[in-house]
């Protein structure tokens, strides 16, 4: 019996050879737009902080579980874990320390933390935008100093009932009627143009 030679062989070898024309002879990209940019960085920060909220906090509960509890003051308390907004912050500080191609914060109008309320006009504009329009995102550029930047809003919605509870029960939350799927505030990413 005569076996026949698989199809996929001289795709492989195709796709090789194809790669290392490209090798030899890269072609010249225009790179992506600062909208492209800036959705791609939101992708990656909204599923890790729906993940950290829902796989982890939501599991600890208001209570903790076992020996960890999140909470707001989670340093001054034994094995305390930060909020999903403070891992949020954590995340947006040490990126700065690595680099200066963008920025991103956790604002709202709402804001529990008073250093989470929007700064610039273009900041409470986008929010405003966000909250009235569900599910849409906010684009604009603005002048800050010497430099002009491409900012872009994007909701941070309630994913979970810790998201809710958190903030309606908090003492200094301005805001006390949340529920899953309401824009609590919006994720505001600035990119130097």
């Amino acid at each position: 019996m005569k076996m026949k030679k698989p199809v996929v062989f001289a795709a492989v070898i195709t796709s090789v050879l194809s790669v290392t024309a490209c090798k030899e002879e890269p072609q010249a990209s225009a790179g992506i737009s600062p909208q492209q940019y800036t959705d791609s960085l939101f992708a990656v920060m909204n599923a890790d902080r729906a993940n950290y909220t829902k796989l982890i906090v939501q599991r600890l509960g208001p209570k903790g579980a076992g020996a960890i509890k999140p909470d707001e003051h989670w340093k001054d308390i034994e094995n305390g874990a930060l909020l999903p907004a403070q891992m949020f912050r954590a995340g947006s500080e040490a990126v700065s320390k690595i680099t200066d191609k963008f920025t991103y914060s956790l604002q709202s109008t709402w804001p529990i933390n008073k250093q989470n309320a929007p700064k610039t006009a273009l900041e409470k504009e986008g929010l405003k935008f966000i909250s009235d329009n569900p599910g849409k995102n906010f684009y604009g550029e603005e002048k800050l100093g010497d430099v002009t930047y491409y900012t872009a809003v994007y909701p941070d919605v309630a994913v979970s009932p810790a998201c809710t509870s958190c903030h309606n029960d908090h003492k200094d939350s301005p805001k006390d009627d949340f529920k899953i799927g309401d824009v609590m505030g919006g994720v505001v990413i600035r990119v130097p143009l």
